[in-house]
């Protein structure tokens, strides 16, 4: 079978693959710049001009954050609270979502409505910490798991994707005897693995990124997580105040190295887990997005 070539097919694949890889370059090229500058010597940094290579190679940038000796500890607060807090949420989510994507569900309508308000009104922040602090979930690890159990938008996804599968898959299933939770578990999550992808990388982010929440609510330092301790690290750096004996780092070392140099290795650092993670789930997150969002 031979293939014809014209010149309007080869044009419009040049463009194309050169379309995809400036864009690809673009997307890429900020990731390696903060690389280089993590590996760069602070001091060479401020003179600019550094892109895709340090001028300067140096470890001082990470010897300083990994100096800090609670951030060993704060990382496996992160870590947990990454795969209780996503767990959790996604068991929940897919349970609401499951409830509200079914017709014969008296309050679809109504708690669809509730949902959708509630992802543009809130109390504000002083209503919100007085009801953490009232259900005293303060200075406790439940802070970081239980107040992000269940997003609207989530939900809302999810409840959409279960839309869209046959109405004949969960009938049949109501036919052979099978009940509500027999039928979400057996039935319509092994078909769902891309909107399930899709939600838990929402949520692995979500909780692997968050450091507010320990700020406002825990002041107790054996549950401080590694977002806060790099946040702290970075405001030290910032107002050129050594971090002291606290954080045994050392003072020096801090002096030498600037805000701009912290906040790339900073980046780095909390970005590479993520990025081992993405590639396993790229193709059911594409799919769940795609399917999920047909319906609204």
């Amino acid at each position: 079978m031979r293939v014809q070539w014209t010149w309007g097919g080869v044009s419009f694949q040049v463009a194309n693959y050169a379309l995809l890889a400036l864009l690809g370059a673009a997307t890429l090229y900020p990731f390696l710049n903060l690389l280089a500058i993590s590996l760069n010597d602070s001091m060479d940094t401020v003179r600019g001009g550094i892109y895709l290579l340090p001028r300067a190679f140096t470890l001082d940038n990470y010897k300083l954050i990994f100096q800090n000796q609670r951030l060993f500890s704060a990382t496996g607060l992160s870590v947990a609270r990454t795969l209780l807090g996503t767990t959790a949420a996604l068991i929940a989510t897919t349970m609401v979502a499951y409830a509200l994507s079914r017709r014969e569900f008296v309050l679809r309508k109504p708690l669809n409505a509730v949902l959708v308000i509630s992802m543009y009104v809130n109390g504000g922040l002083i209503p919100y910490y007085i009801l953490i602090k009232q259900l005293g979930l303060t200075n406790t690890f439940l802070v970081y798991l239980l107040p992000g159990l269940l997003g609207a938008f989530n939900v809302l996804i999810m409840r959409s994707f279960f839309d869209e599968l046959p109405p004949g898959l969960i009938e049949s299933a109501h036919l052979d005897g099978a009940n509500e939770f027999t039928t979400l578990f057996r039935i319509v999550l092994p078909v769902s693995l891309p909107v399930l992808a899709t939600i838990t990388l929402f949520l692995s982010v979500g909780h692997w990124n968050a450091w507010l929440d320990n700020y406002l609510f825990n002041t107790d330092e054996s549950l401080t997580l590694l977002q806060y301790e790099l946040m702290k690290i970075l405001m030290q750096s910032t107002d050129q105040i050594g971090a002291g004996a606290g954080n045994n780092v050392d003072a020096e070392l801090m002096r030498m190295t600037t805000p701009q140099s912290i906040r790339a290795t900073m980046t780095i650092i909390v970005t590479v887990p993520i990025l081992l993670v993405y590639p396993f789930m790229q193709k059911y997150f594409i799919k769940g997005m795609t399917l999920g969002a047909v319906k609204g």
